[in-house]
C-alpha cells in the first residue's frame, strides 16, 4: 500500500509520515497540490490524505485532478478548521473527514478501512 500525504504544514506532514513509517506504512509527502500531482505522475498511490485548505489548490480540487491520473485512489480529508458541513454539497457527501490534531490510530484504522472495506 502506498500513501501520499498532502499538506502545506511541513512540520505536521513530515511528523505524520514518520509516525506512519514507524507503523510499517509507506507514505510520501507533498507540500502542495502541484507537488502531489507531480509525484502522482510517477508513482501509483493507493490512498491520499489531503488537507482541505491549502494555498493554490484545495483538497477537493486536488482530489478531482488526482482521480484523472489514479482512478482507483481512495481519499481521506483532514481539516484544522472545525467540522465540515456536508449538507447540500454532493461533492462532500461520500468523503471521509478527520479533524486535526490527528489521532494516529484513528488515521491508520481509517486508511485500512478505505483499502480493505470488508474486513
Amino acid at each position: 500500500m502506498k500513501i501520499i500525504l498532502v499538506d502545506d504544514e511541513t512540520k505536521f506532514i513530515n511528523m505524520l509520515a514518520r509516525r506512519l513509517s514507524l507503523r510499517g506504512l509507506d507514505a510520501d509527502v507533498a507540500y502542495s497540490g502541484e507537488q502531489a500531482l507531480e509525484k502522482a505522475a510517477q508513482t501509483r498511490y493507493d490512498i491520499a490524505v489531503l488537507d482541505m485548505k491549502m494555498p493554490g489548490m484545495s483538497g477537493l480540487a486536488l482530489k478531482n485532478k488526482l482521480l484523472k491520473k489514479l482512478p482507483d485512489i481512495k481519499f481521506i480529508f483532514v481539516t484544522g478548521h472545525g467540522g465540515v458541513d456536508k449538507n447540500g454539497n454532493s461533492d462532500l457527501s461520500e468523503e471521509i473527514f478527520l479533524a486535526k490534531p490527528l489521532n494516529i490510530d484513528t488515521l491508520i484504522d481509517t486508511i485500512q478501512q478505505q483499502i480493505h472495506p470488508h474486513k
